[in-house]
């Protein structure tokens, strides 16, 4: 089969899977025999179904996978802010996304499907890459999704996106897109699960019902939609439990206004420049700085990372050497232009 012709088939089997999901079929106890003989597993890895019963086979699968997948979505509502999350695990951990989050240590509304509220609060968050954390106050134990492990994620496999468009409407359950994996790297994984606002924050799923991502954003397009890679939450999640948060929302960088002394090996600022963040704290040229507000700078290298671990808007305390005295300096962390 040419590529074009893949690539056809493919767009035509989603199309096609949407509207078997949607509409209950008459042929219920046919896809049920069919589904022993079918090779699901080949197909969900991101091959093209070769045949009607294969797709009514997919169909049947998906919709015992969203029963299962749509009763740990939840609806958040954080002061004027609604998106979604899910929660992976019996006491009421709960992923969402960063910009939903939007601070620790706020006070939080947590949507069931049923349309049930209980009370929450907001944890840490890696923004640079939008991933947050929530955790229900009390009760239990929660339905939850099971993460999936890091690396298992293929570009072509299929998956599914589960959230609130537009926000939680009562009577409605979390609204279900089901799609392909595009391009995967460390920092975003972008799908064809068509998702507005309001979804970000709730789950992207493998085929098995695992959580592979968290809805984030939407691209150029509505079929580019990109998701925060569940890695983001393993590998940072004692810091994301004690309510720490760092780096910045994607599309904002933040800004100091300062070079380094190429040869130094040090942090030492061989320029600063007019108008920035630095010039207007009264930093100056020949200054080493020594800490940015309680993490120590080893060299410029470490100072950038202290600095790109920050969001625009927030105050930093800067320590640093003037020849034999020691300064400290309070200052607001700048945007950079794009």
């Amino acid at each position: 089969m040419s590529e074009y012709r893949r690539q056809l088939a493919q767009s035509v089997a989603s199309i096609l899977l949407f509207c078997l999901i949607s509409c209950p079929p008459v042929w219920a106890e046919a896809v049920t025999t069919a589904i022993a003989s079918a090779d699901l597993k080949r197909i969900f890895a991101g091959e093209a179904p070769a045949s009607l019963t294969e797709l009514r086979t997919m169909e049947q699968h998906q919709r015992q996978l969203c029963a299962k997948v749509v009763d740990c979505t939840v609806g958040i509502v954080i002061g004027s802010s609604h998106g979604s999350g899910v929660i992976i695990s019996a006491d009421g951990y709960v992923l969402t996304a960063a910009h939903v989050a939007g601070a620790p240590n706020r006070r939080a509304n947590v949507i069931l499907p049923n349309g049930k509220t209980v009370s929450g609060r907001s944890l840490g968050m890696y923004r640079t890459l939008d991933a947050g954390l929530m955790k229900i106050d009390s009760g239990g134990p929660w339905p939850f999704a099971e993460l999936a492990k890091d690396g298992e994620l293929k570009v072509g496999q299929w998956c599914l996106a589960t959230g609130h468009p537009g926000g939680f409407e009562e009577g409605r359950s979390p609204v279900v897109r089901i799609g392909r994996v595009l391009l995967k790297d460390k920092f975003a994984i972008t799908t064809d699960c068509t998702l507005v606002g309001g979804d970000s924050g709730g789950p992207l799923f493998d085929m098995e019902g695992r959580v592979i991502g968290i809805n984030s954003r939407i691209g150029r397009f509505l079929t580019t939609n990109m998701h925060v890679p569940i890695a983001a939450y393993v590998e940072s999640w004692e810091r994301l439990v004690a309510s720490e948060a760092w780096g910045n929302l994607p599309g904002r960088g933040p800004y100091l206004g300062v070079q380094g002394e190429p040869n130094a090996t040090d942090a030492k600022i061989s320029h600063v420049f007019p108008g920035g963040p630095a010039a207007k704290a009264g930093i100056r040229v020949g200054d080493v700085i020594v800490k940015f507000n309680s993490q120590s700078v080893s060299d410029f290298a470490s100072l950038q990372t202290c600095v790109s671990d920050s969001q625009p808007g927030e105050r930093a305390t800067i320590e640093l050497l003037r020849g034999s005295e020691r300064v400290q300096l309070k200052l607001e962390i700048g945007e950079r232009d794009r």
